[in-house]
């Protein structure tokens, strides 16, 4: 039965992020032929809606505030609520990113509504829309369908492919006003560590250093890996820990969860907790001295050697490779 489905699509430093074009990919399916209504929040943002129109939304609506410039629980909820009660829809769909991961809950209670949170996959089937969720810690996977009322999901990044971007759709990108009253959070300034490279949480490949790299500048020859990649890092607990990296890469059930096309573990000994936060990656490589080592037993291909000699012939024969291609 056709939809009409809600996607918030998700601004970051004047740009839609990638899992913004892969909730509108999960709700072209659950509307079931229906109309995908994209929704964009912010204090500029009208620009961007072509954009997720290219990207198989049907319309989009803009809410604009200045209080919308930096997101805040109370001013989201009070503008996306709006969108709702003028859309009346029957499917609302996120990004299981921090924001998403906010708001949502906000939003389901709100509205009375059951909630699938961190869906990784989504398909009609026996005429119900399903959605697959991992639980356990990624060790198992549970299907699950809405049978009454909303069907509001989260997507996890990295595991919905986006539509291909048509640049020849066109679609409607409409304006809504909305009082945003009362915030009882204001948020004055956003202090950012510096990131380099690519987004963590959105990477395609990540390099992730463990204890095996015993110090903050064991990790210069992952980063070399890293950038001749086009990847992101990462790290374990246990490096976080040693002060060897920020807190901020650590990736786990504590931490940040990763699943890029390629996964690189240097000198990770493979403890559950961080599997937890990479198991579902499509390929794993594994580094490590210790043959024993727990990572192995996930890992698609497993090195056994000193990651300071693997990782720069590794980093070697990728430029070749490159330079080749």
């Amino acid at each position: 039965m056709s939809k009409k489905v809600l996607v918030l699509g998700e601004v970051r430093d004047g740009s839609l992020r990638n899992v913004s074009f892969e909730a509108v990919a999960a709700a072209k399916t659950v509307a079931e032929g229906g109309e995908v209504v994209g929704v964009l929040l912010g204090e500029a943002v009208q620009s961007l809606g072509a954009e997720l129109i290219q990207s198989g939304a049907d319309r989009v609506v803009v809410v604009e505030n200045e209080k919308l410039k930096q997101y805040t629980s109370d001013g989201y909820s009070q503008a996306l609520l709006a969108v709702i009660d003028q859309e009346k829809p029957e499917g609302l769909v996120f990004g299981h990113t921090a924001l998403g991961k906010d708001l949502s809950p906000r939003i389901a209670a709100k509205l009375s509504s059951g909630l699938i949170s961190d869906a990784t996959a989504v398909e009609v089937a026996g005429g119900n829309v399903v959605f697959t969720r991992p639980i356990y810690s990624g060790k198992a996977f549970e299907k699950k369908i809405v049978t009454d009322g909303l069907i509001f999901a989260t997507v996890r990044p990295n595991n919905i492919a986006p539509l291909e971007k048509d640049e020849s759709r066109s679609g409607e990108v409409s304006s809504l006003s909305v009082e945003i009253k009362d915030l009882r959070a204001i948020v004055k300034e956003v202090v950012r560590k510096a990131s380099e490279g690519v987004d963590l949480s959105e990477a395609k490949v990540v390099i992730s250093g463990g204890r095996g790299v015993k110090s903050a500048e064991g990790f210069a020859p992952l980063k070399e890996l890293a950038a001749v990649l086009g990847g992101a890092i990462g790290a374990s607990r246990g490096a976080c820990d040693a002060e060897y990296c920020d807190y901020s890469l650590q990736i786990g059930q504590t931490g940040k969860v990763v699943t890029p096309d390629l996964y690189i573990a240097c000198g990770i000994s493979g403890a559950i907790q961080h599997l937890a936060g990479m198991s579902n990656s499509k390929v794993i490589v594994a580094i490590n001295k210790d043959p024993e080592a727990n990572i192995f037993k996930v890992a698609d291909y497993g090195i056994v050697g000193d990651l300071f000699e693997v990782v720069p012939l590794l980093t070697e024969e990728f430029k070749k490779l490159k330079v080749h291609s």
